[in-house]
């Protein structure tokens, strides 16, 4: 099995190519939308180079969400309930929320995208293979 230092060497080399953003500038709470200016377009990219990298198949919403927001029961006026937030804490496990502690506006969400995250989210995905 890959250890942390290779998974991190990996993703680096994925958002390389997927971005065409120096390796250098990549650190692990580095955001992917904030500090490497990726798009949602440039998620599917992402993912597409991961699968590869990593010999996985990612289904669509595993790694980045995206049904949770149209629920209105888990968003009310642009932010996550705590129970939206609850959910998303446990269906993806290796976004770090820790330092929210109430409504998470949606916009905001994308600043937890992070490199470290790609990292965890692999690790996750290789230890139930």
């Amino acid at each position: 099995m890959m250890n942390r230092d290779e998974i991190y060497g990996k993703v680096k080399r994925c958002l390389n190519q997927a971005l065409g953003v120096e390796e250098e500038r990549m650190k692990p709470d580095t955001s992917l939308t904030r500090d490497l200016e990726a798009e949602s377009i440039d998620f599917v990219d992402i993912i597409f180079r991961m699968e590869k990298a990593f010999g996985l198949k990612i289904p669509q919403g595993e790694l980045f969400p995206q049904e949770i927001f149209s629920n209105k029961q888990y968003v009310s006026a642009g932010k996550l309930t705590g129970e939206g937030l609850n959910v998303l804490r446990t269906r993806y496990p290796y976004i770090d929320l820790s330092d929210v502690n109430g409504d998470l506006p949606v916009s905001d969400l994308a600043k937890y995208y992070t490199v470290d995250m790609l990292v965890k989210y692999v690790e996750h995905k290789l230890s139930v293979q």
